[in-house]
This record gives structure tokens, sequence and C-alpha cells, in this order.
């Protein structure tokens, strides 16, 4: 049971309902990890998506995640 600030006590919330309400941003390298995923597979499946440049962009975007990954942000 957790206390409240008026002093009633409220049942703890289950591990189920703590990890629902996950912060897409707290970790920034498995978003960036996720997003290159995409992308990925998108140029793979979908050829008209590729445009110059974008080998570029798809590596600094792995550098990137792998960097944040690495430092656990």
């Amino acid at each position: 049971m957790m206390e409240t600030p008026n002093g009633t006590q409220e049942p703890q919330p289950t591990h189920n309902e703590r990890t629902m309400s996950m912060d897409v941003t707290k970790n920034i390298g498995m978003l960036l990890l996720s997003i290159w995923l995409i992308v990925s597979g998108l140029v793979a499946l979908v050829p008209a998506v590729y445009f110059n440049g974008l080998g570029a962009i798809l590596g600094i975007l792995a550098i990137a995640a792998g960097i944040f990954i690495l430092i656990k942000k």
C-alpha cells in the first residue's frame, strides 16, 4: 500500500500498470535504432522510397543510435 498526501492508503500499481505508460523518448538510442530499422525495411521493400543521400542519412542515424545505446541514453 502507498500512502497519499492526505493520509489515506492506496494499493500499489501492478507491474503491468507501471510498464504500460512507457515514455518513448526515455531511451533515445533505441528510438533512433527503431527509426533506422523502419527506414531500412521500407527501402528494401519499396525501392521508390530511395533517394540520393539516403545511405548517408542511414549511416549517420546508425552511428548516432549506436553511440546513444553505448552511453545508455
